[in-house]
């Protein structure tokens, strides 16, 4: 069975330690590196002299807002600068790796966003937009074919939108829907250990979620960007990824622990019944 690793892209993450465990176990498992670049995208946009601009959800979902001038900043740094300095660390550490974005190939396709509902206080409102999609379709033949040939893909935004223009979306979600689409393990790789019930406390780890009741309580816990993540595991298993875990990036040996056991795992049984219905 395949596995596909998210490396966040938070200024705490340090992706070295990944890179050096997803080479090392590449040889025996077949690996697709996901990544985000948040912290990139923020310093190229401040090098360029835009202010980034976060919006929040009704669902309570934190997210990036792209106009024109923020997905040029994105592309930049997404499909420049970290894609190529994640490949870079793999076939240094010893992995035969290939960068993709999502739209090479069409990887990662789907419709555009014409607008956005966010929470303004108390209210709500409509931020119209064009720069952002939702990825529908995975061309899992392309990924199959460099597994095929021992490679790891290195997969990151942007999306390919129906229109053939490259658009952002979520680096959670897009594993999501590559772990779904592969049938795969997706092992979700942060700064911090998991999901907390108390979001303040590490030690109030929640080790493993498998019903529906278990996770409406990870959902109640996740606050901030982690709610995206609980999100996005949501829409991998649902999609077909047969289990979900939420670890630690800087772990020594990050992935083979989180594959061990460790972080937060969530088993398909936790959405059977969000997915019948």
């Amino acid at each position: 069975m395949s596995v596909v690793v998210k490396i966040g892209g938070a200024s705490a993450v340090e992706p070295a330690g990944a890179l050096a465990d997803i080479a090392s176990i590449a040889t025996e498992t077949e690996i697709v590196v996901v990544h985000g670049g948040s912290t990139a995208v923020d310093e190229t946009l401040d090098a360029m002299g835009i202010a980034p601009e976060y919006v929040e959800t009704p669902a309570g979902v934190v997210g990036r807002f792209t106009d024109a001038e923020t997905m040029a900043a994105f592309t930049m740094a997404m499909a420049g600068r970290v894609n190529t300095n994640l490949v870079a660390g793999l076939r240094d550490a010893g992995a035969d790796a290939v960068g993709l974005s999502g739209v090479d190939g069409g990887l990662l396709t789907g419709p555009r966003k014409s607008a956005v509902r966010v929470s303004d206080g108390e209210k709500q409102r409509i931020r119209r937009g064009d720069h952002a999609g939702r990825i529908e379709s995975v061309r899992t033949a392309l990924l199959e074919s460099l597994l095929a040939m021992d490679a790891t893909p290195v997969v990151g935004p942007p999306m390919l939108a129906d229109d053939g223009v490259a658009v952002n979306t979520d680096a959670d979600r897009a594993s999501a829907a590559v772990a779904g689409a592969l049938s795969a393990r997706l092992v979700s790789l942060t700064d911090v250990s998991g999901v907390y019930a108390d979001p303040e406390d590490p030690a109030t780890l929640i080790e493993q979620v498998d019903s529906d009741e278990g996770f409406e309580r990870l959902q109640a816990a996740a606050t901030g960007f982690m709610t995206r993540k609980v999100m996005a595991a949501r829409e991998a298993l649902t999609d077909g990824a047969s289990e979900v875990i939420i670890a630690d990036a800087n772990a020594e040996r990050p992935v083979s622990q989180a594959l061990d056991g460790e972080g937060t795992r969530i088993l398909g049984t936790a959405v059977q019944e969000v997915s019948s219905q």
